[in-house]
Parts: structure tokens; sequence; C-alpha cells
């Protein structure tokens, strides 16, 4: 059951752009506690803009002036040769991250000048810069938090000028960070490659716009008591506009940490402010590892999103990883779960199959014991009232059939329902029976077993149907009596509603099973034989028998009332 309710489902999830490479992780991100996200891509759409440059004076540099200016040749060079990415033979964009990407695309081709790097030092997230070395210049681009503190002089209309005080610049990098921007700071040195007394060129302004399903993403995801944190490297103020924006952070308790800050504290520390914190800024991947431990030990599901070779250890340790489609094949390897679109919405999809596959098993469950605990009370009990093979071992072949093959077909594609996002998380802790399926299990199979026996003993019975030598039309009558029970009882199996037909539409496969079951049964009622001690019934006595296994309908809604005007949770 579980192999196939996982492997239905996964078919199902990938028309949601979510590709499951190892089943058991479909069931887990149903049960996800806590959720750590990548925010670019993810968030947001991952198409990263320039849109605007400022020169060491605040002021905008258009791209004309930038390109055609030969007073700017400063910034031509420090935009095109201090990257990691290129041109292809198509002039198409390649290599690099997003942000080197997106800053050859805002030039548009126009590098018309070819001259050699004779040094270079690519980004990386532990120092937050990169520099190339062109000439007697060397070019740096990183966090202003990292260049700004080592400038001593700014340039100003070709000329460097000592920078008094830092205010207007960080005032004015807060005024873009409030906003969501991302502020990219350039500064340049002659004659030594060292990060010291720099001259401050000017600020690059990006911008990644929101994804419009994002909000509505990190709203299902926490409607389902999930608890989101952004994991970025931009900016603490750029992090925290956007998860403000995106509705991570919405409390004024709301804690946004940065790698910095967040070292500072140890992990019992950390831990009792795990439910406060909500964005982790200029984050390292040791940080993204830290925090799925420390999770873990608290005894939480954590899933993780990444895209980079940086993420997957992270992706590795938590119960599931979630890597992006477009992300690198290591990241997808040490995940469980690819997103296709590197969408937080499919993200939301893939915790809402994990619960309906949880709640399909439990359905199972319940059908499979009901259907068995009153096999066992007949074949206990059946003796003595008279009748030692109540049901013979080939019909029980067939109930097998039914309980376990048939049953598990049908329950294994019950529709994936909004309504189990209202839900809380399952704990790790919690048992696979729930107080309620023991309600419907006990009431089911007594009642069920209850019918079978008076079916059997009834002086009135035997006035209404054949007896037969040795019993053999009551008997029929009784094995049809048995396994229409058990198909009713699937109705009531599957849903909490007294409505037994709710939702029934979006799974056709139910319905096509329990049809199937019902053709196969009669056939086997009217040509049976001796194989199956069957041996027909009358239009009469096959009506009755419905009339008498329909009645399981009216016991479950009575048994459902009596638990709503108690209040009991009616859940599976």
């Amino acid at each position: 059951m579980i192999t196939l309710v996982l492997s239905s489902n996964m078919k199902r999830m990938l028309k949601n752009n979510v590709l499951v490479r190892k089943l058991v992780g479909i069931e887990t991100a149903g049960n996800l506690n806590i959720l750590l996200t990548d925010k670019t891509g993810t968030l947001t759409k991952g198409q990263l803009e320039v849109i605007k440059v400022l020169n060491g004076n605040l002021e905008v540099l258009t791209k004309n002036d930038i390109i055609n200016n030969k007073r700017n040749f400063r910034y031509f060079e420090a935009l095109s040769y201090n990257t990691d990415s290129m041109y292809d033979k198509n002039m198409n964009v390649i290599g690099g991250n997003s942000t080197d990407r997106s800053i050859l695309k805002y030039l548009n081709k126009e590098i018309k000048i070819k001259k050699k790097v004779l040094n270079q030092k690519h980004f990386d997230s532990s120092y937050k810069y990169s520099s190339a070395t062109i000439d007697n210049i060397t070019y740096f681009k990183g966090a202003s938090e990292v260049i700004l503190p080592r400038c001593t002089k700014y340039l100003k209309n070709g000329e460097e000028v000592r920078i008094d005080n830092f205010d207007r610049i960080n005032l004015e990098i807060k005024k873009a960070t409030n906003k969501g921007i991302r502020v990219i700071m350039m500064a340049y040195k002659t004659g030594s490659e060292s990060l010291n007394d720099l001259v401050f060129m000017g600020l690059i302004y990006l911008k990644d716009e929101l994804r419009s399903e994002a909000v509505a993403g990190i709203n299902l995801i926490k409607k389902a008591g999930v608890k989101v944190i952004m994991i970025t490297g931009d900016s603490k103020e750029t992090a925290e506009s956007i998860a403000r924006e995106v509705g991570i952070i919405t409390e004024s308790t709301d804690i946004a940490l940065t790698s910095a800050e967040m070292r500072k504290l140890n992990d019992v520390e950390l831990r009792s402010k795990i439910n406060q914190i909500k964005v982790i800024a200029r984050a390292l991947p040791e940080d993204k590892s830290r925090l799925v431990r420390v999770i873990e030990e608290m005894d939480l599901i954590v899933g993780m999103t990444g895209d980079g070779v940086n993420d997957a250890p992270a992706l590795k340790k938590a119960n599931v990883g979630f890597a992006m489609g477009s992300g690198t094949e290591v990241s997808k390897e040490a995940s469980d779960i690819v997103i296709l679109d590197n969408n937080i919405l499919s993200i939301s999809k893939a915790i809402l199959y994990g619960r309906t596959i949880f709640k399909s098993i439990r359905k199972f469950i319940i059908y499979q014991l009901s259907v068995n605990m009153c096999a066992v009370c007949l074949s206990i009990i059946g003796p003595f009232i008279g009748f030692t093979s109540p049901i013979t071992i080939v019909q029980m072949l067939w109930l097998n059939m039914i309980m376990d093959t048939f049953a598990a077909l049908a329950f294994s594609f019950e529709p994936p329902l909004l309504e189990y996002m209202d839900e809380p998380p399952k704990k790790t802790t919690e048992p696979i029976i729930n107080s309620y399926m023991y309600n419907e299990i006990a009431t089911t199979s007594i009642y069920s077993a209850t019918l079978c026996i008076l079916f059997l003993k009834l002086p009135v019975i035997r006035t209404i149907f054949r007896i037969g030598e040795n019993n053999k039309y009551l008997m029929t009558a009784y094995f049809a009596l048995f396994i229409f029970i058990g198909i009713f009882n699937a109705f009531n199996a599957r849903t909490y509603r007294i409505n037994v037909l709710s939702n029934i539409l979006k799974n056709r496969i139910f319905l096509l099973v329990i049809g199937f079951i019902i053709t196969v049964q009669i056939y086997l009622i009217y040509f049976g034989g001796d194989l199956f001690r069957t041996y027909g019934l009358t239009a009469k006595e096959f009506l009755l028998i419905i009339l008498i296994a329909l009645t399981v309908f009216p016991v479950d809604i009575l048994r459902k009332l009596i638990l709503k005007k108690k209040n009991f949770k009616r859940m599976v």
C-alpha cells in the first residue's frame, strides 16, 4: 500500500512541477515543521536586473555614459572585466553567478575593447567580494560592509577626493536596501591588489522581482503550521524588506540575523530563538548545515531548499531536501525532491501531497482492519454457532484481493484537499492509528460481525432465503453479504464527513475499482460453483442482501453524528 500510494502520487506531483527522487521524501514533506528557503529564484523570479548605476558622487550613470564616455572608462572596465561571466559565440551571457550575469546583460553586448586580466579573485561568500587586475589597476566589487570601510577616497568627476565621512553613502545604501534592492559596491586601487586604501567608485543597484505566486505559497505553507526561515546572501536590510513583502516577517517580535550575528549564538541560544528567527542574511553554506542540525536536535522535521554545490551538505542532512530545477547536478543528487519550476508554491504542493499520502494510508488501514477484525470474529465464533467454515479458503483469497490489492489501488488515488493544510504538522511521536481510527475500526467491525452472525442464526432469515443441500443458498447469500458490507464500508472509510460521497468524483479510480469488485462479485455469486461455494440467488434474495449490507451507512452516520456532537476530533 505504501509503495503504491507513494508511486501513484509521485506521478501526479510531476504534473505540478515536483519531481520526487526518493519516495519516502513525499510523506516526510507532509510533516514539515520548519522550511529553510532560499530567496533568489524561489521567492523571486531569479531574473536579477541592473536598474541603476551610481558614480562615486552618488549620481546616476546611464549606460551610454559608461560605454561611450571615455572619462568613465574605469566604470566600463570594472563592470566588464571584474566578472566570472562571459559571452559565448552567440553573444549570450553564460557562467558566473546571477549578479555577474545581470551586469553583463546590462552592458548589452557592448564590450568593444579587449584587455588581459592579469590576476583575478573569484567571489566567495566567506569574504564577499571579487577582484580583477587590469594593467596596473585592481577593481573590487562586493558587499558594502566589506568594501566601504577599506575606502579612503572616492571618485568625483574623474578625480580622487578624500572621503570625509561615510554617512551620505550609508544613507543611500539604506534607502535602497529598505526597498528590497540589492546593492553592490565598486572600488579600485592603483599599483596594488591589497584590500586597503581603496577608491570608492560607486554603487550598482540590482532588483529581482518577487514571483506573483510567492505570497500565496508562503501563506499556504504558514497556514499548514510550517515555520518559514529565509536564508539569503543579501544584506540584512534587503532581506528584511523582501521577507516583509512576501509575508515571512509579520510580527514585531520576528528576528532577522546576519551570519555574523548567528555565529555569536551558541546552540542553546539558537534553539531558544528559533521560533522568532525569520531571516538569515549574508548567509554562509555552513550556516545552513548548522541550522538543519540544531532544528533536528529539537526533534522537529526540517526541509531545506538549495541550488548550489555548497548547499549539498545541508540538503543531504535535512529531513527533506528540495533542490531547484535550475540548480547544480550536485544539489539535485543530494536532494529528495526537485522543484522543477523553482517555485515556492510547488513546495507547498509537495507538503499537501505528503499529507494526502499519510491520510490515504490511514484510510486504507481503517478499511483493512475493519474487514480483518470482522473476518477474525466470524472465523472464531462460526464453529460455536454451527458453521465450521463460514468463509472458505477460496472465498478468503478473493476477500484478501479486495482488502489488499484493490483497496490499496482505490485509496492510493485519494485527492489532495486544501483543507489538509489547515491541520498542524504531525509530531514524530504520533502513532499511526489515532483515536478516531480506533473508534471507526471497532464500531464497523463489531457491527459487521454482528450483522453476519444474526444473518446465520436468526430463524426469520431461513424463511426468506432458500436453504438447500448443505445450506448452499444461505451460505451463498452470506458470502455475498460479507463482501458487500466490505464494499460499502470502503465508502465510510474514505471520509470523516456525514456525506460518504464527498469529493468522490475527484477519485475516479476508487469508483472504477469498486465497480470492478461489484461486477466480479456478482459473477462469482452466479457462476462461482463449487470452487467458490456459490450457487446463485434469486432477484428477491439478492436485493435483500444489498438492503441489509446498506445498513452500514446509517450506522456509520450515527457514529459520526455522535462524535461530532461530542466535539470529538474526526480526522485521520
